[in-house]
């Protein structure tokens, strides 16, 4: 008995690879979204009046000198606030806002 030749499959031809976003300024992009929507929420939710003072002030110098380092540590005093808001589950503070901080901080 003789075996038959087992079928070799045959590949697909290889995608083109999708172009990559431009990244110049991605990461100085996000930090400054992300504390502006924070301030924005802190704002509208009447939370944490010092906080918003140190988001103002740090997003104004940021715009100056692009220093990024105020806004950081701001902005992980927003998250670790919105994340107790969330725990006491006040409205308006929601999952995607809350990913879009952690995203921002995790670019540092």
């Amino acid at each position: 008995m003789a075996k038959a030749p087992a079928k070799t499959a045959t590949k697909a031809p290889a995608k083109a690879a999708a172009p990559k976003a431009k990244t110049n300024s991605t990461a100085s992009y996000d930090i400054e979204t992300a504390s502006d929507e924070a301030l924005k929420k802190l704002q509208s939710l009447g939370i944490d009046p010092q906080l918003q003072s140190d988001l103002e002030w740090c997003l104004g110098s940021y715009r100056h000198d692009k220093n990024p380092s105020g806004l950081y540590e701001a902005l992980g005093r927003a998250l670790t606030i919105f994340n107790a808001e969330k725990a006491k589950k006040t409205k308006g503070i929601t999952v995607k806002l809350i990913g879009d901080l952690e995203k921002a901080l995790k670019i540092q």
